[in-house]
C-alpha cells in the first residue's frame, strides 16, 4: 500500500481513538468524581468542573453554556482547569473577530491591488500601442518623402505621361 494513504489513515484512526478514549468512559459518570479535583473531573472531556461548588458535572450539551444556575461563567472550568469560561468566551471571540477582519482586510487589498494593477498595465499597453503607432506614421512619411524625392529624381513628380494611354 502507498505510504502517501497509509500514513494520514493511521494518524486519523489514532486520532479518533484518543478522542473516543476520553471522550467514552464507560460506567464513570461525572457526577462520580465529585470531591476530586479539577484534573480528575476534566480528564473526560464530558465533565465540567465548578470551582465555587467544587462539584464534577455533566456538561450540558443542549445549551452552548452551562447555565448560570449549574455553575457562573466565572467559576466554570471545561477542558482546562485554569482557563474559565468566561475568558474562554472572550479569548474566542476576539481571535474570531480579528481573523474575520484579516480576512476582509486581506479581501479588500487584494480586489483594490488586483484592480489597480489592471488598470496600471492597461495604462502601459495604450503608452506602447501610441509609441508603435507614432513609430509607423514617421515611417510613412520618411517613406512618402523618400518616394517623391526618387520621382523629382527621375522627373515623374508631374502628370503621370503614359495616362492618356490608360
Amino acid at each position: 500500500m502507498d505510504s502517501r494513504i497509509l500514513v494520514p489513515a493511521l494518524l486519523l484512526v489514532a486520532g479518533l481513538a484518543t478522542v473516543f478514549a476520553q471522550t467514552a468512559a464507560p460506567g464513570i459518570a461525572c457526577e462520580a468524581k465529585n470531591g476530586t479535583s479539577c484534573e480528575q473531573c476534566l480528564n473526560n472531556v464530558t465533565c465540567l468542573w465548578c470551582i465555587k461548588t467544587k462539584s464534577c458535572v455533566t456538561y450540558p450539551v443542549r445549551t452552548i453554556l452551562p447555565p448560570h444556575s449549574l455553575c457562573p461563567l466565572n467559576d466554570a472550568r471545561w477542558g482546562l482547569c485554569w482557563m474559565n469560561f468566561q475568558a474562554l468566551i472572550i479569548t474566542l471571540a476576539v481571535v474570531g473577530g480579528i481573523i474575520i477582519i484579516a480576512g476582509l482586510v486581506c479581501l479588500f487589498c487584494c480586489c483594490k491591488c488586483e484592480n489597480f494593477g489592471s488598470q496600471r498595465l492597461e495604462a502601459k499597453m495604450q503608452r506602447q500601442a501610441n509609441k508603435t503607432k507614432t513609430k509607423q506614421e514617421e515611417r510613412k512619411a520618411e517613406m512618402k518623402q523618400r518616394h517623391e524625392e526618387i520621382r523629382k529624381k527621375y522627373g515623374l513628380s508631374g502628370p503621370n505621361p503614359y495616362s492618356k494611354f490608360a
